[in-house]
């Protein structure tokens, strides 16, 4: 018997770790947190003891259903329990097959304990009890978020797998969808919207002209509609370039004396100067806001400006002055409008960070920049259609204003397929791609 232990940030990216290195015959026989992430023990041919015998695998939806369950009765447990001691880990988990000997291979399904599951508890009291020992708390929390993630790596290997086999029409759609880089679960709703259609080219036409319905733009341009326009986002987003394209359009129409440029980043080395520029360059006012200035008070003298553009700094989330940036855009006397500036070019995670950022400020819409850069769009697209972020402007270059677009949904659509990956995704971003979709399990796959 071959044993070997993998380390990786979470468990999603140890399972593919396993299945590469030993294939997907592996047997997962341990995990644990470590500094940094997981450790998972794994071994090829492992022996099974005679004394618990597998169950045969169940039907997806059934097995989906009582993991859920069975995790909504630990989770209780969990917030019921009144001391810890050793035996903590070993109770909650008592019965399932990661922790009672029975190891779970990186190509099957989790199957079903022979277990009776207990009645469901009263309601958690609101606070847990003083005596218990936060480590172990965090302990528990991690071996659950842990089982979630090794249950939905082998549901989605599974649901793939069966796709394949009773479906292989559907299955290549979805393949096609992952080129482009959807996510799971807005994949699942396109192709709910074609399911009577069975020749091939008509069914992936019918797919991006659901698509582009789903995208969502202005029915009026924001600079034409007027007011206080702010761009927020990351650091590297390319907010600054934006509001300069942004700017130069509306004095090239109507000129320089009805917009305004403010500057609300006194962070980042060199933004305020590079403003200052920009504002001598199309004679516009430029008036910068320091932090714990009242933003309010810097815009009352610009309130006859038709346009206001403000320029925000990118923050960490977890910084503060963050946290004052999006009060103040979100206070009543501002009636700002707030677009996220997100760069194509932004993993699928930074994206998804940033939303969850920056939507407390109230977000108008979107704007999304360096088009030209860029070797998927399903990734933003994905954010804006599942947040209903309307897509207010494009940019695919360096000039100003040339390369600032208006957003044809149809047209955006062309571009999303005309630079997908040439190649064929693979059995695990697939299996992946399936396990996605489980995050947002309220429609049944396939």
């Amino acid at each position: 018997m071959q044993v070997k232990r993998f380390f990786a940030a979470d468990m999603r990216q140890a399972m593919k770790l396993v299945r590469d290195e030993l294939g997907a015959d592996a047997a997962i026989i341990g995990n644990r947190r470590i500094a940094g992430g997981v450790e998972l023990t794994a071994a090829l041919d492992y022996k099974l003891s005679a004394l618990a015998p597998r169950v045969p695998n169940m039907e997806l939806e059934d097995e989906l259903r009582k993991t859920q369950s069975r995790i909504v009765t630990a989770q209780a447990e969990l917030s019921l329990r009144g001391e810890a001691d050793g035996n903590t880990n070993r109770q909650l988990f008592a019965g399932l097959p990661l922790t009672a000997g029975l190891p779970l291979t990186a190509a099957e399904p989790l199957t079903e304990p022979t277990y009776e599951a207990p009645a469901r508890p009263a309601p958690a009291p609101a606070a847990v009890s003083a005596g218990v020992d936060p480590r172990a708390l965090d302990s528990m929390r991690f071996e659950l978020n842990s089982l979630r993630e090794l249950m939905e790596v082998q549901l989605g290997t599974l649901a793939w797998n069966q796709l394949q086999g009773s479906r292989p029409a559907q299955a290549n759609l979805y393949r096609r969808l992952q080129r482009i880089g959807l996510s799971g679960p807005l994949s699942r709703d396109l192709l709910s919207m074609i399911t009577e259609i069975d020749e091939p080219r008509q069914a992936w036409r019918m797919l991006l002209a659901h698509l582009a319905r789903m995208i969502s733009v202005p029915e009026v341009e924001p600079l034409e509609e007027g007011g206080v326009i702010a761009m927020v986002g990351p650091a590297g987003m390319g907010k600054t370039t934006t509001l300069a394209k942004l700017a130069a359009r509306y004095v090239l129409k109507y000129g320089a004396q009805n917009i305004a440029l403010v500057s609300m980043d006194s962070f980042r080395i060199g933004a305020q100067e590079q403003l200052k520029t920009l504002g001598r360059i199309l004679n516009v006012s430029v008036t910068h806001v320091d932090p714990g200035q009242s933003l309010v008070q810097a815009l009352d003298p610009l309130l006859r400006k038709r346009v206001v553009l403000i320029d925000t700094a990118g923050l960490q989330a977890s910084d503060p002055a963050l946290r004052m940036q999006l009060e103040s855009l979100a206070g009543r006397g501002i009636r700002s409008k707030n677009y996220l500036v997100l760069a194509t070019t932004s993993q699928k995670q930074v994206l998804t960070a940033a939303y969850h950022s920056y939507k407390r400020c109230g977000l108008a819409g979107c704007i999304l920049t360096k088009l030209d850069e860029t070797a998927s769009l399903g990734e933003v697209l994905s954010l804006a259609i599942s947040h209903e972020l309307p897509v207010a402007y494009l940019t695919d270059g360096p000039r100003i204003p040339d390369d600032l677009h208006l957003p044809r949904r149809h047209q955006l659509v062309s571009r999303a397929v005309s630079v997908q990956m040439q190649e064929e995704p693979s059995e695990e971003a697939m299996a992946d791609m399936f396990a996605d979709i489980y995050h947002s399990p309220t429609k049944q796959v396939g």
